[in-house]
């Protein structure tokens, strides 16, 4: 019997491994990732070190005991080199092609690179995995001011994070707001306050054109050029401007692809026997890189390979920011729809209720900040379902 292959461990792949094994035991399954494959929280990188964790403190099992509670095999640090759609086979680097049953890709998403120039830009660090956290921990030994390019959701978190933990911070974009595109005016203006106030000095309306290093009278720093001919002095520098779905491998054997690979409602890809799912899918129309409609869509899947054909369904799917001093929280409505915010603030005076409703008052979409998240379970009962 020639067994399910997934590519990934990730979120993703793990969760539909665990979801899988629970309909079924003994079916062949294989997991095949580039990396060491320790399983780990990936949204704790972006506030663990204000909890005081390190890599290790953040990995949750290594690959081999989770081998071993799910009765599988995982190929570590292996580069999946080829995919014959055909004979329904995978290839790896110096490794005999693997047949498989169905293919699950969970390629998860890359962190996008800044253009920049400058003699130190291979320094200017992203922190998307355990490898990267572990770098960026070194670092930050002995370090006073660090510099971070985006003001967008990671960038905030990373942002709040180090400010707590007594470091300064420069934030960077060509914005004038804080995460300008999923928050509304008040509630961003709100949250540029309150994290200025607590240390953040914010470069807006501005980017980072050249990255040099930079020698100070005790250790190697960095000099940031902006736009607007500004200097910034960082000792560590962090680029968190977005992810890219991986969706180069899928695109190379022909499966059709958009901001992420292109499934339907059952993750099926548009070549048979070939599924996706997490950060590099693209559901029904829906990119979400989050944890709760990647949970949905593993459980989806594994009753789908188990033998009960299964459509996802994401019901309405509020999302915490980790921004302790400015709690936020926030279902951001559907990126087409018609309808108007409206406004109230907190009686303590912090934080805004932020609601958008259509021209029947039908609520499409919030976020709340402040002492106003404390309604999120309220509104979320009112909200539609995503993909139904």
């Amino acid at each position: 019997m020639h067994p399910i292959i997934i590519i990934g461990s990730g979120f993703a792949g793990y969760t539909l491994a665990r979801e899988f094994r629970k309909l079924d035991s003994s079916s062949p399954l294989i997991i095949i990732t580039s990396d060491d494959g320790r399983s780990y929280p990936k949204p704790m990188l972006s506030n663990a070190l204000s909890k005081g964790k390190t890599a290790e403190q953040l990995a949750l099992s290594s690959s081999e005991a989770i081998a071993k509670t799910l009765n599988i095999t995982i190929l570590n640090n292996s580069i999946v080199s080829d995919i014959d759609p055909q004979q329904q086979t995978v290839t790896i680097t110096n490794v005999t092609p693997l047949h498989y049953k169905h293919l699950i890709l969970a390629l998860g998403a890359t962190p996008i690179r800044n253009v920049l120039e400058g003699n130190a830009t291979d320094d200017v660090m992203p922190i998307n995995n355990l490898s990267d956290y572990t770098k960026f921990r070194e670092q930050l030994v002995n370090a006073n001011h660090v510099a971070i390019i985006g003001p967008g959701l990671i960038g905030c978190e990373f942002a709040n994070d180090l400010i707590n933990t007594g470091i300064a911070v420069s934030v960077i974009g060509p914005s004038k707001l804080p995460m300008q595109g999923l928050l509304p005016e008040p509630i961003a203006t709100e949250l540029k306050t309150t994290l200025s106030n607590a240390g953040v000095d914010w470069h807006f309306q501005s980017t980072v054109t050249t990255v040099n290093h930079a020698t100070t009278k005790n250790k190697n720093s960095y000099e940031l050029t902006l736009s607007n001919g500004d200097l910034i002095q960082a000792d560590v520098v962090i680029s968190a401007i977005g992810l890219c779905p991986n969706i180069q491998l899928a695109k190379t054997i022909g499966i059709t692809v958009n901001r992420g690979i292109v499934t339907d409602e059952y993750l099926q890809a548009s070549l048979p026997n070939i599924y996706a799912l997490g950060d590099c899918a693209e559901v029904a129309g829906h990119n979400l890189l989050f944890i709760a409609p990647i949970l949905a869509a593993a459980k989806a899947l594994a009753k789908t390979l188990s033998g009960q054909t299964t459509a996802v369904k994401y019901p309405a799917m509020p999302v915490a920011i980790k921004t302790p001093n400015y709690p936020l929280i926030v279902a951001t409505p559907a990126l087409l729809a018609k309808g108007s915010w409206q406004f109230e603030s907190a009686s303590s005076g912090f934080g805004i209720k932020a609601v958008f409703t259509n021209d029947s008052a039908a609520l499409l979409g919030f976020v709340l900040s402040g002492d106003m998240v404390s309604e999120k379970q309220v509104l979320t009962k009112l909200l539609p379902d995503i993909l139904a």
